[in-house]
């Protein structure tokens, strides 16, 4: 079987198993579940596997809703990633059911040939991508150890070449004051939210004075128990981004900076917790995303640069592409302009022609992994690539 035909049976693969993603798809997205939580999506994958013969370990590389099947026995090992946890509130605004199908789909049907052309994969099941950082921990686990190439598609409302990354990292503040009686003896209190509001307004004149590829946006989780007693305890979070991990470290110190002068003069003491491991910024393999591109241009998908900034966010595949060869190439499945976490995207995500960027993205994903094991030159200049 030569390459061209290999491609062709990839998508005709996708396209007689395409009522079973589209199923998936739509299940986990009436099901949303948060991070680490996702133990619906995670049966639902694993268990789609296993029907179709693949060799599944369920709750993998120590995380309980991670998983991981694997194809081959020699060649190069190339790696599809799952992601399927949602948002509080508005669920799969962020379309993880879509990035779930696709990574599934595309390892289905490259698995048909890797005896034939000699490769070996992983389809792997991350929890926890948005805040959780599950890739980072499936990473320090072992998850990418021997991966010559790592592969997913993430949903948009244009077909591009990447995401417009940042890296970030949160944190959380935790304000301690005194209670008082607020109308009795308002002056034996020490405020605990005025530390917090103080900080809030510090990080708003800040913003004035940080780059404008950088963001800082926090909300308040605690504010007190009741109007009538002085607020002893207090609590906000934040994210910090900035295009590259060096810059961001800057960053979170002008961070840390401001909210403790908001915890000074309010006369409260506040604790800085960094929640998490940074993701760093996205480091898009070249090789790896024109063959992808091509690919998805064989089958009438065009992915071409936006006229703006595209998509901007932070995604914990950062840290993997900083390890080993990655793509994260973003897919139409919504009207331009729909913004990703929204209520909005969250009804596209369930659509006609979310269905259909799924299944594209599918077959572009599955042929470029027999790309991968077909082309020694591919993967050497995607390694040169990603060490120059």
């Amino acid at each position: 079987m030569n390459l061209d035909e290999a491609k062709g049976a990839i998508c005709s693969y996708i396209d007689e198993i395409s009522d079973e993603l589209i199923t998936v798809s739509h299940a986990i997205h009436a099901n949303p579940e948060l991070g680490y939580e996702e133990y619906f999506a995670h049966e639902q994958l694993t268990q789609m596997l296993i029907d179709k013969g693949m060799n599944v370990t369920k709750g993998a590389y120590q995380l309980e809703t991670a998983f991981e099947a694997t194809v081959g026995q020699k060649g190069p090992v190339v790696a599809l990633l799952c992601e399927y946890d949602a948002l509080p509130g508005i669920g799969h605004a962020c379309g993880h059911n879509i990035i779930a199908a696709a990574g599934v789909g595309a390892g289905l049907a490259a698995s048909t040939l890797s005896e034939t052309f000699g490769g070996q994969l992983r389809i792997l099941g991350t929890p926890a991508e948005e805040g959780g950082g599950g890739k980072v921990r499936m990473l320090h686990n072992g998850a990418f150890d021997s991966v010559e190439a790592v592969l997913m598609v993430h949903p948009a409302d244009e077909d591009l070449p990447n995401i417009n990354s940042l890296a970030v990292q949160q944190l959380r503040a935790t304000y301690k004051g005194k209670a008082a009686h607020a109308a009795a003896a308002p002056e034996k209190g020490i405020n605990a939210l005025d530390g917090a509001v103080l900080g809030y307004m510090g990080v708003a004149a800040l913003r004035q004075h940080i780059a404008p590829d950088e963001r800082l946006h926090g909300i308040f989780t605690n504010g007190g128990q009741k109007a009538n007693i002085v607020p002893e305890s207090a609590e906000s979070t934040w994210y910090a981004r900035s295009p590259t991990m060096e810059r961001l470290e800057l960053l979170k110190a002008r961070l840390v900076e401001t909210l403790n002068g908001g915890a000074k003069a309010a006369g409260c003491e506040v604790s800085i917790e960094w929640i998490n491991e940074p993701y760093a910024e996205v480091l898009d393999n070249t090789p790896l995303l024109n063959a992808y591109m091509k690919n998805s241009e064989s089958i009438g998908r065009v992915v071409k640069a936006p006229d703006g900034d595209g998509v901007v966010g932070s995604t914990d595949l950062g840290n993997v592409s900083h390890v080993v060869p990655s793509i994260h190439p973003m897919v139409k499945v919504a009207p331009r302009g729909t913004a990703i976490h929204t209520s909005d995207f969250e009804l596209c995500a369930k659509s006609e022609e979310a269905d259909k960027g799924m299944l594209d993205s599918a077959k572009a994903l599955a042929m470029t992994v027999v790309d991968c094991w077909h082309d020694a030159a591919l993967l050497k200049e995607a390694k040169e690539f990603f060490q120059s």
